[in-house]
């Protein structure tokens, strides 16, 4: 556990290169059993969730905590389309919506009569030019580094986030960034992975693995929850989460609500 939060802790400094912020106030308040919700929406039909759980205790397993009965909602303008609870308890799906870049989608769920609410505006999508492999010496280690290339646009103010798999496996970690200080550039991120797996194995890629990351253009309410996140040095991807991110969601619950572009890109490591 403590070989696990100094890697987490390495990661969250590194990050910091790339996920540029004046100012976030974090309330980061222990758990105590909040609701968490975790909403997506992207350009693409298949892609639609929301998942509803609740907070766990530090410490606790993170197996999903799912929460049934829920009533949930995506809307934009006069639209509204009812989302279908999956045989995954607390897992909600619409297979055939998709979003449209430069609208406003609304996010609206019920449960045990309280409602909680929360909107995104689906950005236009930057696309992604190339997905690489380099070698940098991380701690006296020759370490494979998964890098991306785009273009910022020049014309506008970009928020993205990255996720990367490894073989097929999600790692779980955050990486966000801004403009802030390359409106407009070529740009070569690299998505460092300095954690370890459920076996307490240290992550690493290797010649021959395939390496697949999902390159989303995000809201700035949606880049503050995870840029907040990933700086908390406590959360893990798609499980309840111990301490409070900066949320869109409106309502005494916790999460976030995404509408966003995504491409992906997987290659295979030489």
């Amino acid at each position: 556990m403590r070989n696990s939060l100094i890697y987490t802790l390495l990661g969250s400094a590194l990050l910091l290169g790339t996920a540029c912020e004046k100012e976030i106030d974090l309330n980061l308040n222990g758990n105590d059993d909040k609701l968490v919700i975790e909403g997506v929406l992207t350009d693409s039909k298949g892609a639609c969730s929301v998942k509803i759980s609740r907070t766990k205790t530090f410490g606790s397993n993170n197996d999903f905590n799912g929460v049934s009965g829920a009533k949930v909602q995506i809307w934009t303008g006069t639209d509204t389309t009812l989302l279908t609870e999956t045989s995954e308890t607390g897992v909600y799906i619409a297979s055939e919506l998709s979003g449209v870049s430069g609208t406003t989608y609304g996010l609206l769920v019920t449960l045990d009569g309280e409602q909680y609410t929360a909107t995104s505006r689906m950005p236009s999508k930057v696309p992604f030019d190339a997905l690489s492999t380099v070698e940098e010496d991380l701690f006296g280690d020759m370490t494979k580094i998964a890098n991306v290339n785009f273009r910022d646009p020049a014309a506008e103010t970009n928020y993205y986030r990255f996720r990367q798999y490894i073989n097929g496996k999600m790692i779980k970690s955050y990486w966000v960034r801004n403009d802030d200080l390359t409106n407009g550039n070529e740009i070569n991120a690299r998505l460092y992975i300095l954690g370890q797996d459920d076996d307490d194995e240290t992550l690493k890629i290797h010649s021959k693995d395939e390496v697949t990351v999902d390159m989303m253009n995000i809201d700035a309410d949606v880049y503050k929850y995870f840029f907040s996140l990933s700086n908390s040095a406590t959360g893990e991807s798609n499980s309840a989460t111990p301490a409070n991110p900066v949320s869109n969601i409106k309502g005494n619950a916790i999460g976030y609500f995404s509408a966003h572009t995504q491409e992906t890109k997987t290659i295979i490591v030489p």
